[in-house]
């Protein structure tokens, strides 16, 4: 609540969001999976739960509070407190070059047009060939500019937008959106 242009929801993700966004992480081989946007850790734990023994999880958390919680509420996550925008440089200092999924749950119509390029460029370069990167949006976002300038640069960034959901047990119910460079995405095209 101190923070009101870090944090972009009222409530947590539901379970069912939060493993909706998840079915985009590999539950074979050893996959490097990136959060952005960890907050409380629900989304997190839903990744934990489909990420396969030998996976890399990796959190981008820019709310300092949140940081702390998900440090000591779950060890097991290597969080890196910071900007989305700085991905790269974030993934290269943890000696990654590539993943095989980014997860988010950032309030994309709190940030301006360019910021919203600069975190989606970001994931679209570490995304490995066949990666998915979903991104969780509530439905009252939908009717606002900045969600149009922000599916308008998805679909710009990425070869393959799709929809998941609607997700009615959450609050606000919300939609998933998948993207990918290489391989279609699951749900219908957005």
């Amino acid at each position: 609540m101190r923070n009101p242009h870090q944090l972009g929801a009222i409530a947590p993700s539901s379970k069912a969001v939060a493993c909706l966004a998840a079915s985009v992480v590999p539950n074979t081989g050893e996959a490097v999976v990136v959060e952005l946007g960890a907050g409380g850790g629900v989304i997190s734990d839903a990744i934990r739960r489909r990420l396969p023994p030998g996976g890399r999880q990796i959190a981008v958390e820019l709310n300092d509070g949140m940081v702390r919680h998900l440090r000591r509420s779950r060890p097991w996550l290597e969080v890196i407190p910071g900007d989305a925008g700085d991905l790269g440089k974030f993934l290269g200092q943890a000696g990654v070059t590539q993943v095989d999924a980014v997860v988010s749950s950032l309030p994309w119509t709190l940030f301006d047009e360019q910021h919203q390029k600069r975190i989606l460029d970001e994931v679209s370069a570490v995304l490995a060939v066949g990666g998915t990167f979903s991104t969780v949006i509530t439905l009252a976002a939908m009717p606002f500019r900045r969600f149009r300038q922000f599916r308008a640069l998805l679909k710009g960034t990425f070869t393959t937008v799709g929809v998941l959901g609607p997700v009615w047990l959450n609050v606000p119910p919300a939609l998933v959106f998948t993207a990918s460079t290489s391989c279609p995405s699951p749900g219908r095209v957005a």
